[in-house]
């Protein structure tokens, strides 16, 4: 059975009709839909079991926490991290990525340099530039080169003992460029740089092994991987995480406070201040379980083919630009339309019923170097089908001239 055959009817939402039509949903890489396993195990949380953790001996306060630490321990599973100390629950990849960034910003000094790529999300640029700001450090960016990939000479010229921190995204949001993560990190530890990598794009479609790609820090959120939204992940290596000085204080990262001065919690909590997304924790266990039953190889192979489809189908639209790599590629996929305005593209498609995203992806130094102000993307899930590409083709081939 192939996999969407398997999973349609887990979804719920995917049953709707937009605009008189049967619902494409083709945005996960925004965020993907939730299977019922997942919404029933959040509802059956807040009917049973809910309160506060970490902080009574009652029996509910004790179920939450027993349930809150599972998920840290199957999220430790999932991406192959070597203890359950290296797992710590943010709000999302963008607040994982500020974490480390707010930490390391407070030690930075003249000269010191922040490498990135021209291929990042808004959300792995920001806060470097706020992290650097006054301190006399600097940000560099790698260049691209060809259809959307690394210049990874460039890599070893801007890689130098000035840099701090070499940080990139395994899996591109607009290109589906999958960078070589395990080799970039090499290269940054010869040169004593920590490694961040944004896997916002990569954790639901890829098997990840933190052991394998060795880098020092690793983000990705949990709406993007059929989990609930408010919810992300930060793995970093144990010694990496003990030295770094938490930059976000109160509530459960301390062990004892006095008017003037604290001492932190042990890892991980010392890193999750207050009240943490303990419902959502518990959404995002039963995301993980959906997503070992149906097999992260198996995830991969799909979306995959599905993402090789579109490439194809679009390509062979005339005035229809497709971007990134041709060969293997992540599960987005972004076009342009001669006189169509990507917005435009995307209220057309609309009107089909069938959902992508538009615009400049929170990818502005990206946009400049495609050369366009934004793009159209489909982006697929385990829920997505073949002919649903082939519906996404003949909607686009159906816009013909400009609007």
């Amino acid at each position: 059975m192939k996999l969407d055959e398997q999973t349609r009817g887990d979804f719920p939402i995917l049953s709707r009709i937009v605009n008189g039509r049967p619902l494409v949903y083709l945005d996960s890489a925004a965020s993907s839909q939730k299977p019922r396993a997942v919404v029933e195990a959040m509802t059956r949380y807040y009917e049973t079991s809910h309160a506060n953790v970490h902080r009574s001996i009652h029996t509910l306060g004790e179920e939450a926490t027993e349930l809150y630490e599972l998920a840290r321990d199957r999220v430790q599973r999932f991406i192959g991290a070597a203890a359950r100390q290296e797992i710590v629950f943010t709000r999302g990849t963008t607040d994982a990525i500020s974490i480390v960034a707010e930490a390391i910003g407070r030690t930075l000094k003249p000269g010191d340099e922040i490498l990135v790529t021209d291929m990042e999300h808004h959300s792995n640029l920001v806060p470097w530039q706020v992290a650097v700001r006054d301190r006399g450090a600097r940000i560099r960016s790698v260049p691209l080169v060809g259809d959307g990939v690394l210049d990874l000479g460039a890599v070893d010229r801007l890689l130098t003992e000035r840099t701090r921190v070499f940080a990139f995204a395994h899996v591109s949001n607009v290109l589906g460029t999958i960078n070589p993560v395990a080799e970039l990190v090499r290269r940054a530890r010869g040169l004593g740089a920590l490694t961040l990598v944004d896997g916002a794009q990569a954790a639901p479609h890829l098997p990840l092994d933190m052991s394998e790609l060795g880098c020092d820090f690793y983000a990705f959120s949990a709406h993007k991987m059929l989990g609930p939204t408010g919810l992300g992940v930060l793995y970093g290596r144990r010694a990496v995480l003990e030295r770094l000085e938490p930059a976000r204080g109160g509530s459960e990262m301390i062990k004892e406070v006095w008017v003037d001065r604290a001492t932190w919690n042990d890892l991980p909590w010392r890193l999750e201040p207050g009240t943490p997304p303990i419902a959502e924790t518990v959404g995002l266990t039963a995301a993980i379980e959906y997503l070992e039953k149906l097999g992260m190889d198996r995830v991969r192979e799909h979306e995959q083919s599905l993402a090789t489809q579109a490439v194809d189908v679009l390509s062979a639209i005339p005035g229809v630009r497709v971007f990134g790599p041709r060969g293997e590629r992540g599960a987005v996929v972004s076009f342009a339309v001669d006189g169509w305005h990507p917005h435009d593209v995307a209220a057309a498609l609309d009107a089909d019923g069938i959902a992508v995203r538009a615009g400049h992806h929170c990818a502005q130094p990206l946009m400049r170097w495609c050369g366009v102000v934004g793009t159209s993307r489909a982006s697929f899930g385990v829920y997505n089908s073949s002919e649903e590409v082939a519906l996404l083709a003949h909607a686009v081939a159906a816009l013909g001239g400009a609007p």
